[in-house]
């Protein structure tokens, strides 16, 4: 359990080796809670005294947090979309890009041809992992170059980023963001291209808001969108990093010594047991130094270097100790360096630097072992439960200068030595002295047996006996140099008090000796230290680096502090106490004063010499930070007001995370102080401190917080034992003194101690050691009354989902119980529970200030078995010394609320108070009693003067019936008043089977404060599920305190034959605040009494919804004109701006015909869009203005300088907005989009309606009911599985004597009591149409990272599948089906949408589904069975489709809600309560004729339904809502989107009319027709034959959908020596085009062994290439040019003035669009990249582009190439090109001649040979014959 992190001694981990924690300042807190920083909900309900009397509730809650909570895995899910790529470097490519998520990796598929591929494809990465391994992952993207099966392609570029940086960003996302590619093999070249894409980090129950996903448009401001974080720079340089490795210290073994004696006996010679190396981390990329072989105290000074792009992506380096093997090399030990903590990038920063210091690492026990239980503890996850070694490293960065000519281009990592460091480097070394006292031991285990326990502390290996190392020879060197150097092997192995060592000197006693333990209940045992505590000390050598420490001491301080104050003032919120401000105010003050405190505390400390440069530059910046952080909360005090607290409190919040990033020392000194449980000799349970938690200075406010104090310690499991129900239960609990210093300051170690003690030596030894024991004479006799009232929420630890709870509270070393309360989550014991006789030992006033700690332990009692453990809270009591008055403001005490925890999560609230009151006594009594104890005579102890003020008296018990258990005496049990509480029950829904037998005979039972009421039965669960009497009272005495009310419970019985009953669940209602009824507020209702207010819905005037024009005479009518055709004004205004901006505007009428339902839904999304970019406009302008007046308030500037102070910053802030401009701009320009035509549109919800109607429960509230256990593992304590049902009602409380006038109303119906005017609840048929528009983002089904999905509807027992019409191989389907099912309310009210992966073989798979509550829609005032359209209209694409017109639906309302009215008047006016509405009153028939019609007067009212007074609510309009769809195997991670809404008609009205077509559009089928006239300027590749001049034989390449499916190209022009080309030459390109989406639509298999055919959407894209023709090798690429359709640059009239700019600044230019202008011809450029990847010109085309609708291309078509119909004449080519035709033989003799001749020569000369070889075979054997026969 935590309360923020004002930390008990025994949380303080040192945070910097908790590898858990990723400081990222806006993770939001569920990932801090993952990481185990804040826990859930970290505010307690604080003492109500908190404010009165400033006693901070750190007095009465402590915080001490039991289980480990990192280290566990998580479920996280990783979203990558890949848009696209532009401007990628290299030549005619066929790009592929890898996708890279720590080892997994996944690639899309490869475009042909182009450098800016289009591929909008989505992957889905899912993990179970540990929160820091998730966040070191890292995310890569890299572009590949022609890849294909056979070969592994090449790199273009890769960009990388760690999954931490993706989480850390405002809703865990980058969306539709640049990401820059570079190339790892050569740092000099620049940008290698860039790639668009969506990344998303989910953990478990985050929710992305993802923008809307339709017809998404191009940003093409690159610059403007980067995917890199905030503040980031965008050009970012290389850098090295060089990270310097140079010694270890202190290695544990890591070998059995078994093979070591082996060894020794033949070679005689002893040797380290351990090879070590060390392995560096970073971005991806590992680094090795050499290993050392068998040492423990290894040397390496290698230096490990990265080459990186600097600032870094990746947050961590993680540098970690291995010992190399045979078999396989583990970790010792492990450390992360976070970058952000060794530099600072503010103006005066620093880059990251670090040491050279040491690091220590921490893991698991020393002793080894073949198997290591806590190895994932060396591999840093979890917190170390041992020093592990200690390591010398230092981190260095460098900026590279790219330029210069002697770099190393590739970034692959180096290794190489580094010269050694001189021993003083790293500080001086100086003897420490570590004491500590254990004054109790309590709360141990009962598990553990009863051996003998002993405790013992380490602090690193000093003081460690079990798995200390062996002595080494840097320890003999010293000892020779004459230090008295202590070593574990030297130290007494025996530290009883009897037998020492001789050498005075040298000892350290570092464990207490064995003691077995007592009893002390069923569960713990604690040990007998009575009046003698044991002591240990230990003597240890450190560099003494304490300065680092003081500095962070200082900075936890004033954090702590400051925590304190915040927690309080939410406190005062959260209980709706008085003056929050104050307290704030308050907090500011003193955190101001702390940081100027700091800042002269700190300047002395500036120029100390010897400290290393991260030193002295975190100490500058701290400084800095804190001086201004000072200043500001100075500031923010004076604009403290009551209505500004809450955001003021997040300021401060962010001071807090501020301050505590500060104070956490990145360089280590002292290891941290570990106590260890030992029995048996095996280590049992641990704590860790931090040494600067106890590390004494003399100056107090550098003095560690635990230094000196008395301190309670809890010792918990160590690793993976902790997790889960092993964690819960306290191994022990120690109260425990320590205090570290200097060994030469150490007088003062035993100040701190409680008086009263004599200290007793080992014997035999000199006067100067520390004692072994201390003896106390002095006793503090307390009496403890804790007052336990009740509490609430607990878990369910039966399968009834009930618990028989009871509590245990221990306190010191006794333990009390409250009684058994059965069957219950929210126990009210109402009992007093006295510990008589308490024992303590303290100062008075150290005991009032810190009082020890209660625990309160809640079981649950079983028949058999023992109890089960349920949950644990913490409490300090309030203490009344003997000589203080009880009274206010302290006594009597309050109750107040403690958080109950299980494991992490939270376990319920107990309500409760704790005194501690000081029991008066005699100097004789203590006499008798030291002599009964003693048995010796005792001189006259003194005693101090104690007034003789008794205790309060204690009240018997009252209620005869419960025997002698006190209950909570009155000045501390609340006050109490009469309440009825009224309870309308409605029905149950959806019981599940109780024991195999279904639920038949259900009845509702209702209890609160020991009163309750039943509902009627049910008599037929299946026929009707709704309860025949609807509403039941009850009358019960509950406190004044609404914040005391203790919980309702309802529980849902069977009734069954014979009498039984049986439960089928319960659900507890904790807070009853939300059903106090208050009483409408006469004044506030009828405000408009004086007159009728009158509403304006014609767009005449244009008045702006801003301005109400208000006629002011009192008497007469308000007119307040809303102007609803609000955006035709604006619309009219746009239309100005684009004339001016942009030359000719062509006016589009949109025909009505060609309007469709599609239409409405995307003229609707843009205006979701633009409203959303207006509210960031809005939102980022109010954060300006509040830096404006934060900045000014702290130049002390009056606000008319403002404008002056504030350009700068304004400037800043401009360059964040402009690029937003941009997009803006992107919107209005008018070249960008033709004006809006006028579409009546709908609401498009970016969530599910209910989250925006507070889930339709305005008067029926559904409660789930439970059942079962309560899951063990905090982490998948998901309750959806013990939920049986949901029970249908509400209640209504109020104080009883209630006033006459509501009772007096007309139509109060007495037995309805404050549910009037509810439906009846009579079943109810109901024609359900379900619309499904489209799903988004669906989780991939298939191997291929795909799905094929369909949707399923199901209601009651119907069920729709549409499986038949599965949408191949897409994530973001459009389904656009409507689907009617007949259901009959209350059996069939739970609809659920699923969709499904269609497979072809075996079954199908659910990717994830939704379900929807019908019936609260149904009967809920927010009217959500039929959406209200904003327009009404008889036919079209907005038919009304009520079957109710607007002015039935406003006279049933009317009627319903007891208003006078609808009065329709003259003149287009209607008169509803006292609002007068106004509209046009004629509309258009089918035929066009003009009718005179109420309705658009009737709808207005109902549009502005929420105006009325009284009955007034919003109505649910016309829309579509967005539901998550979730699938129970990934819990709490969305699968996918889904966009739908329901209508609902009730059958007894008449009949709805048809539903509206939804259908997908149909794409449009176009011809695209490209005359390719000339070229021009083409480079010249080939040198001709004879005369060697440059030439080319150009053609021209053209495609729109992609390279394989439909290039063509022209014919060749030969020759050409100028680069000039003459072609004529057709392409026809027939495509179908989305025109709404402006996207082209492809369907076709994607492969041979594809079952059907895929569909693609791409955008329109025309591709032209220029090539050079090779006969005999590969042709050559020249240059190419990719125009969008929808906008591209207009062609030049002239080849001369056709240039680069043209492709250069396309973004300036004015663009035009093919869809619009029909024919467009002109000069177009060619362009390539040379070899320093720069854009050049490589040639020009004319170009006639003709686009034609499929209709137009039937009448008139035309031929390609130049064929008929329509040819083109042929090109009027110069005679080279003719050459060929002429004289071809020729033309082929130079050809061949020119280019062959040596190959030509060679094969004759070749021939020759093998002829004459040949004939000379052929006549040997003649010639032979010859020779022999002599002839």
């Amino acid at each position: 359990m935590k309360l923020g992190k004002a930390k008990s001694s025994k949380d303080d981990h040192k945070r910097g080796d908790e590898p858990a924690i990723l400081e990222m300042e806006d993770l939001d807190k569920k990932a801090m809670r993952l990481a185990g920083m804040l826990e859930p909900d970290t505010i307690s309900l604080a003492s109500v005294t908190a404010v009165t009397t400033n006693v901070s509730n750190k007095r009465s809650k402590p915080d001490i947090k039991m289980e480990p909570s990192s280290g566990r895995p998580v479920d996280y899910q990783i979203s990558i979309t890949v848009i696209e790529a532009r401007q990628l470097i290299g030549l005619n490519m066929d790009p592929v890009v890898c996708v890279e998520v720590g080892d997994d990796k996944k690639y899309t598929s490869m475009k042909e041809s182009t450098n800016c591929p289009y591929y909008n494809e989505y992957f889905v990465f899912d993990f179970h992992v540990p929160p820091d391994v998730m966040f070191d992952k890292i995310i890569k993207l890299s572009v590949i170059h022609s890849k294909n099966l056979l070969r592994s392609g090449t790199l273009v570029g890769t960009f990388k980023m760690d999954v931490g940086t993706v989480y850390s960003q405002p809703e865990h996302q980058f969306y539709h963001k640049w990401a820059i590619l570079s190339d790892p093999d050569d740092i000099t070249a620049g940008c290698k291209g860039y790639v668009k894409c969506d990344i998303a980090v989910v953990g478990k129950g985050d929710n992305i808001k993802t923008p809307h996903k339709a017809n998404e448009t191009d940003e093409d401001d690159i610059e403007g969108n980067l995917l890199l974080p905030e503040g980031i720079p965008a050009e970012r340089q290389w850098a090295r990093f060089y990270v310097k490795i140079h010694r270890a210290e202190g290695l544990p073994k890591m070998n059995t010594s078994i093979m070591a004696n082996v060894k020794k006996a033949f070679i005689g010679e002893n040797r380290d047991l351990v090879d070590p190396y060390v392995q560096v981390q970073f971005s991806g990329q590992k680094g090795k130094t050499s290993v050392q072989k068998s040492s423990y105290e290894p040397i390496w000074n290698e230096q490990v270097i990265f080459t990186e792009l600097f600032p870094p992506l990746c947050k961590r380096i993680k540098v970690q100790i291995r010992d190399s093997d045979k078999v396989n090399d583990v970790a010792i030990g492990t450390h992360f360096i976070d970058l952000r903590k060794i530099s600072n990038d503010g103006d005066k920063g620093f880059l990251p630097t670090l040491g050279p210091a040491w690091v220590n690492m921490y893991g698991s026990t020393r002793q080894y072992t073949l198997m290591d239980e806590h190895q994932d503890l060396n591999d840093g996850l979890g917190e170390g439960v041992s020093f592990r070694a200690r390591l010398l490293i230092s981190v260095a960065v460098e900026i590279l200068d790219t330029t210069s000519p002697e770099i190393i281009c590739s970034t692959d990592v180096q290794v190489e030595p580094v010269s050694n460091i001189s021993e003083s480097a790293t500080g001086k070394m100086e003897e420490f002295f570590l004491f500590g006292s254990f004054l109790e031991a309590t709360m141990i285990d009962r598990k553990i047996g009863d051996k003998p326990i002993s405790f013992e502390i380490t602090i690193g290996n000093y003081g460690n006996h079990i798995d200390g190392v062996s002595k080494s020879s840097s320890v003999k060197k010293k000892k020779k140099e004459g230090e008295n150097q202590e070593e574990e092997n030297e130290l007494i192995q025996n530290s009883s008090e009897d037998e020492a060592d001789e050498d005075a000197d040298l000892t350290s006693v570092s464990s207490t000796p064995p003691m077995k333990p007592f009893i002390t209940d069923r569960n713990y045992f604690h040990l007998p230290y009575f009046e003698k505590k044991p002591c240990v000390y230990i003597k240890s050598w450190w560099q003494d680096q304490r300065r680092r420490l003081y500095n962070s001491n200082m900075m936890d301080k004033i954090a702590d502090k400051l925590e304190e104050g915040l927690n309080d003032v939410q406190e005062v919120i959260k209980t709706e106490k008085a003056f929050p401000e104050r307290r704030l105010r308050g907090v500011l003050e003193e955190l101001s004063i702390g940081c100027s405190r700091y800042v002269t505390l700190a300047n002395k400390d500036v120029n100390l010499a010897g400290r290393t440069k991260l030193d002295r530059e975190r100490l500058k910046s701290c400084m800095r930070e804190m001086d201004s952080m000072g200043q500001q909360a100075k500031q923010i005090r004076t604009q403290v007001k009551k209505n500004t607290v809450k955001e003021k409190l997040k300021l401060a919040q962010n001071f807090l995370q501020r301050i505590r990033f500060l104070a956490d020392e990145p360089q280590h000194s002292i290891p941290d102080v570990f106590i260890w449980m030992m029995s048996n000799n095996k280590r049992i349970a641990y704590a860790r401190i931090p040494s600067k938690d106890i590390l004494y200075s003399v100056v107090d406010e550098e003095t560690g917080k635990d230094c000196g104090k008395v301190k309670a310690v809890f010792l918990k499991l160590p690793g993976k034992k902790g997790f889960g129900p092993a964690g819960w239960t306290v191994q022990a609990k120690l109260e425990l003194y320590l205090w570290l210093g200097l060994n030469k300051s150490r007088k003062d170690f035993l100040h701190g101690l409680p008086n009263g003690f004599e200290e007793i030596r080992a014997t035999k030894m000199g006067h100067g050691l520390p004692p072994v024991t201390l003896v106390y004479d002095m006793k503090q006799v307390f009496q403890l009354r804790a007052h336990m009232y009740q509490a609430r929420s607990l878990f369910a630890a039966d399968s009834s989902g009930l618990s028989d709870p009871f509590a245990r509270v221990f306190f010191s070393s006794q333990s009390q119980v409250t009684e058994v309360l059965n069957e219950t989550l929210c126990p009210t014991w109402d009992q007093l529970l006295v510990f008589d006789d308490v024992e303590l030992f303290g100062e008075a006033t150290e005991l009032r200030d810190d009082p020890p700690i209660i625990v309160v332990e809640f079981y649950d009692q079983d028949t058999v078995g023992k109890a089960e453990f349920i949950g644990r809270t913490f409490a300090k009591p309030t203490i009344k010394m003997r000589d203080e008055p009880y009274g206010p403001p302290r006594f009597p005490p309050q109750l107040e609320y403690y958080q109950i925890y299980r494991g992490n999560s939270i376990a319920g609230e107990l309500l409760a108070a704790f005194e501690l009151l000081q029991i008066p006594f005699d100097a004789e009594e203590i006499r008798r009693a030291l002599i009964a104890v003693h048995d010796f005579a005792v001189p006259q102890i003194k005693v101090g003067q104690g007034g003789r003020a008794d205790l309060p008296p204690l009240e018997g018990p009252t209620d005869s019936e419960r025997g002698p258990i006190l209950p909570v005496p009155l000045g501390i049990r609340p006050v109490l008043s009469r309440y009825r509480i009224e309870v309308l029950f409605w029905g149950l829904r959806d019981l599940k089977r109780i024991n195999l037998a279904q639920v038949d005979r259900p009845r509702v039972d209702i209890e609160c404060a020991g009163r309750g009421v039943q509902s009627a039965l049910i008599q037929n669960y299946k026929k009707n599920p709704n309860f025949s009497t609807l509403v039941k009272w009850f009358e019960v005495d509950l406190p004044e305190n609404e914040l005391l009310h203790p919980p309702l419970n309802i529980r849902v019985v069977d009734c069954r034959a014979f009498g039984r009953y049986i439960l089928v669940g319960s659900h507890a209602v904790s807070t009853l605040r939300h059903y106090i009824y208050s009483p409408p507020d006469k004044s506030c209702n009828n405000w408009a009494t004086a007159g009728d207010v009158s509403v304006s819905l014609e767009a005449e005037p244009p008045i702006r919804k801003m301005d109400t024009v208000v006629k002011l005479d009192a008497m007469s009518d308000a007119v307040v004109k809303v102007d609803m055709n609000e955006d035709e004004s604006d619309k009219e205004k746009k239309k100005k701006k684009k004339k001016k901006k942009g030359g000719v505007e062509e006016e589009e009428e949109t025909d009505e015909r060609v309007l469709d339902w599609w239409s409405k839904y995307f003229a609707s999304i843009e205006t979701l869009k633009e409203n959303l970019r207006s509210q960031e406009a809005a939102q980022a302008e109010a954060e300006e203005r509040e830096d404006l007046e934060i900045a000014a308030e702290a130049a002390d500037i009056r606000p008319d300088d403002l404008h002056l102070k504030g350009s700068k910053m304004k400037e800043r802030f401009k360059e964040k907005k402009s690029s937003k401009q941009k997009r803006s701009q992107a919107a209005d320009g008018s070249e960008k989009r033709p004006p809006k035509a006028r579409v009546d549109e709908l609401v498009v919800y970016n969530r599910e309606l209910e989250s925006e109607y507070g889930n339709f429960e305005d008067w029926l509230h559904t409660f789930n009911l439970y059942r079962g256990k309560a899951g063990d593992d905090d982490e998948h304590a998901l309750d959806d599985d013990r939920i049986v049902g949901r029970f249908k009602g509400s209640l209504c409380m109020y104080k009883v004597p209630l006033s006459q006038e509501i009772t007096r109303e007309a139509g109060y119906d007495p037995n309805m009591g404050m549910f009037q005017s509810i439906p009846h609840n009579d079943p109810i048929h109901v024609l359900v149409r379900v619309y499904v528009v489209r799903a988004t983002d669906l989780h991939p089904a298939d191997i291929n990272g795909k799905a094929d999905p369909y949707v399923v509807i199901k209601l009651g027992k119907s069920e729709v599948k549409d499986k038949e019409n599965y949408i191949s191989k897409q994530l973001n389907p459009v389904f656009g089906k409507s689907f009617d099912i007949e259901a009959t309310f209350p059996m069939e009210s739970m609809l659920t949408v699923s969709v499904y992966d269609w497979d072809l073989v075996g079954t199908d798979d659910l990717i994830g589904e939704t379900k929807i509550d019908l019936e609260n829609r149904f009967y809920s005032k927010f009217r959500a069975t039929c959406g209200i359209a904003s327009n009404y209209s008889m036919h079209g694409y907005n038919i009304w489709r009520d079957p109710m017109k607007p002015s039935q639906i406003l006279a049933k309302l009317c009627k319903e809600g007891k208003i006078d009215g609808p009065h329709y008047g003259p003149g287009g006016k209607v008169k509803v309560a006292n609002r007068i509405f106004t509209g046009p009153t004629e509309i258009e028939d089918e035929n066009g004729l003009k009718k005179q019609t109420e309705e658009h007067l009737a709808l207005s009212v109902l549009n502005h339904w929420e105006e009325i007074p009284r009955v007034g609510c919003k109505l649910v309009p016309e829309h579509v809502e967005t539901r998550p769809l979730l699938n129970l195997d990934k819990p709490g991670i969305e699968q996918g989107r889904l966009e739908m809404w329901v209508d609902m008609f009730p059958m007894d009205m008449p009949a709805p009319g048809p539903a509206i077509d939804i259908s997908p559009r149909k794409p449009k089928s176009f011809e695209l027709r490209v005359i390719i006239w000339n070229t021009d300027d083409v480079i010249l590749e080939d040198d001709a034959f004879l005369t060697g001049e440059k030439m080319s034989d150009i053609y021209v390449r053209g495609w729109l959908k992609g390279q394989q499916e439909d290039k063509q190209d022209t014919d060749v022009h030969y020759h050409s020596l100028t680069g000039e080309g003459n072609f004529n030459w057709r392409f026809v390109f027939p495509f179908d085009y989305l025109v709404a989406e402006e996207k082209i639509v492809i369907s076709k298999k994607e492969s041979m062994f594809s079952w059907d055919e895929t569909e693609y959407k791409i955008p329109p894209r025309l591709t032209m290439q220029v090539w050079d023709a090779d006969h005999f090798s590969a042709d050559d690429f020249l240059g190419a040019i990719e125009l969008d359709l929808n906008r591209f640059p207009r062609g030049a009239k002239t080849a001369k003035q056709c240039n680069l700019d043209m492709i250069r600044n396309e973004q300036e230019l004015p663009t035009i669009s093919i869809f619009k202008q029909k024919r467009v011809k002109g000069w177009w450029p060619f362009v390539a990249r040379d070899e320093n990847d720069e854009m050049e010109l490589t040639g020009k085309v004319e170009a006639e582009l003709h686009l034609v609708t499929a209709e137009e291309a039937e009448k008139s078509p035309v031929g390609l190439g130049r064929n008929e119909p329509d040819p083109l004449e042929k090109p009027n080519r110069p005679d080279t090109s003719l050459m060929w035709f002429l004289g071809p033989l020729k033309s082929l003799r130079y050809f061949i001649w020119h280019n062959y001749r040596w190959l030509i020569l060679k094969a004759l000369g070749l021939i020759l040979l093998l002829l004459m070889l040949g004939l000379f075979l052929y006549s040997i054997p003649g010639y032979l014959v010859k020779k022999i026969l002599g002839a």
